[in-house]
């Protein structure tokens, strides 16, 4: 299955006007219910309220070291890092990021169709869910840049014509995430608001926001004026534990100054009744690898 030209009211403009809009956001955050999955009702509460949710231990000892091992070899095979999938920080040359991982890499594929992440996903989405996105994140000690302030929906939206914010992010920790060596930092309960971001789209634009976010960034006002109502929670945890968070929340990194890797493998997974169309305000759909036209359900 791929995207399609089909005409869909757009519910969440962006890069059009002249000025930052912060509208709400209609509808629900969690789709299913405690008898659709794994989680209780109070972990969807909370993952309601606040637009995400911890999971202390994911995956086994030896599945944490099976990922790290690969890793490892991806961030040194002069082959993975000629590819377009991979991304290397301007300044440093050191890895950032490796993706599509999920189809070229028989461990993270394994782990992104496992039944302890999928069903999680379809609970909180409330249908069947594919994979839209999937990476290694590097953050290696003293080089690791930062992630600027986003919402990736505002983004796929954009940019991959992700009609509504009915995704799920989740990230792995391969590493322990401490607060000082660049965790992920969330404002909770920013998902329920959506920031309709001024300037357009450049052409290939995603050749600069995969090492620097920059079209999509909202101002410094408006995300002041954000985390003085929502605050700022500081995700830390230990490694093999994971993050599950909304597509709309408002979220970033700092960069890693300390001696301790922060990495992750990261995955996006999509309602299959939440398909892509063509961008909203793009003038051509990102590469499969930063946004998959493949719907075909995970886990199946």
């Amino acid at each position: 299955m791929t995207i399609t030209d089909t005409k869909i009211a757009d519910l969440y403009p962006t890069r059009s006007g002249e000025r930052t809009e912060v509208l709400d956001r209609p509808g629900p955050v969690v789709h299913g219910t405690a008898a659709d999955g794994p989680m209780d009702a109070e972990t969807l509460r909370h993952y309601e309220d606040k637009g995400y949710l911890l999971i202390d231990q994911l995956i086994t000892p030896a599945e944490l070291d099976e990922l790290r091992a690969e890793l490892k070899r991806l961030s040194t095979d002069p082959d993975a890092r000629a590819d377009e999938r991979t991304i290397v920080e301007a300044q440093s040359d050191e890895v950032r990021s490796v993706f599509d991982v999920h189809r070229t890499n028989a461990v993270v594929k394994k782990i992104a169709n496992d039944p302890r992440i999928v069903a999680r996903a379809e609970q909180l989405l409330g249908s069947q869910v594919y994979i839209h996105q999937s990476r290694i994140n590097y953050k290696p000690g003293f080089v690791g840049k930062e992630f600027s302030w986003h919402s990736d929906f505002e983004t796929w939206h954009a940019e991959d014509g992700m009609p509504e914010p009915r995704a799920v992010s989740i990230s792995i920790s391969l590493t322990d995430n401490y607060s000082f060596n660049g965790p992920l930092m969330i404002m909770p309960g920013s998902h329920k608001k959506y920031i309709s971001c001024v300037g357009g789209t450049p052409e290939d634009n995603y050749k600069q926001s995969l090492v620097m976010q920059g079209a999509g960034t909202p101002d410094p006002q408006t995300l002041t004026d954000f985390a003085d109502e929502y605050g700022i929670d500081v995700l830390e945890g230990r490694a093999g534990g994971a993050i599950m968070f909304d597509s709309n929340c408002m979220h970033a990194s700092n960069g890693n100054v300390t001696p301790f890797a922060r990495s992750n493998v990261f995955i996006v997974y999509n309602s299959v009744e939440n398909t892509c169309v063509e961008p909203f305000a793009a003038p051509a759909p990102r590469p499969e690898f930063v946004g998959s036209t493949d719907f075909s359900p995970a886990g199946s």
